[in-house]
């Protein structure tokens, strides 16, 4: 569906490049926001993909209280949250380690049968340098594929799973000193690979090189040369943004269409960012 331009013109927004991304800049978001203003940043939300704030100083509560203004917070099912805000989910690499959380290509929890509709991110320890994250249009990825190939992966279902091996070592260091004792050793959902946005009715594709291991029906080696084309095409540089952090720095991405990944090039640095996961539906 079109997304209204009266939506968002009380907004001043700064697309960030061709693909996908703008910062919404002169809002603090800890004050209290009005329904225009939230329906206007969700207009902004839905037509850039991710959106992102600068300078913004939210407490925990805060930040919650922000989050649910766009959907329900949800707790992630490897890592404790925070004390007392189990919603909140600590994204931390520390000085001497060398993997960062989630650091690959990848949409949030797609091994789950309901995963997350949006994810927002705020800054709270930055490096120096790096540490930025990438984001890529999975619309654009699902369109500029020929009419043949889409027409076949419009017929097809992905199996997924928590246990791949690339993004299990992604997690090891926080599952070390913050694993949720009541955690499955692993989850499995299967899913379409092209899902309909339920909001704005685009197709955009639903394969991650961090969870899908194969196709309904094949085996992995049958499925791997179309799921490994199909993984570098996504992210193709001119379906990307990359942003830059800061602290107090604020991301709030679609998850339904969208692709992340952090970058690791931050050695001997600490990183520090608390995440919530908004409640999402079953994949159409």
């Amino acid at each position: 569906m079109p997304i209204s331009s009266a939506a968002t013109n009380t907004l001043d927004i700064r697309p960030l490049s061709g693909a996908l991304g703008a910062e919404i800049l002169g809002i603090d978001l800890a004050h209290d926001l009005g329904d225009e203003t939230i329906a206007a940043i969700r207009a902004a939300w839905l037509e850039h993909l991710v959106v992102f704030f600068r300078d913004q100083q939210l407490e925990p509560a805060q930040l919650l209280g922000v989050a649910r203004r766009f959907g329900e917070p949800v707790e992630y099912p490897f890592v404790k949250g925070l004390d007392g805000f189990p919603q909140i989910t600590p994204v931390i690499k520390l000085e001497h380690e060398k993997v960062n959380f989630g650091g690959l290509w990848h949409s949030d929890t797609a091994y789950l049968d309901k995963p997350p509709m949006a994810t927002m991110l705020i800054a709270r320890e930055t490096p120096p340098r790096g540490g930025d994250t990438l984001f890529a249009n999975m619309y654009f990825a699902y369109e500029t594929l020929s009419d043949g190939l889409r027409r076949v992966l419009d017929g097809l279902t992905a199996v997924n799973s928590s246990a791949k091996a690339d993004v299990t070592k992604t997690r090891e260091d926080r599952i070390k000193d913050s694993a949720k004792t009541d955690a499955r050793q692993e989850y499995n959902a299967e899913h379409p690979v092209v899902r309909t946005h339920p909001e704005t009715g685009r197709k955009a594709l639903y394969v991650n090189g961090g969870h899908t291991v194969r196709f309904k029906d094949m085996s992995g080696a049958e499925s791997a040369p179309l799921l490994n084309y199909l993984f570098g095409h996504m992210t193709r540089p001119e379906f990307t943004c990359r942003f830059r952090w800061e602290p107090g720095s604020i991301a709030l991405w679609d998850n339904r269409c969208t692709q992340h990944n952090p970058v690791n090039d931050y050695h001997g640095h600490r990183r520090v960012m608390h995440r919530v996961t908004l409640a999402g539906d079953v994949p159409r």
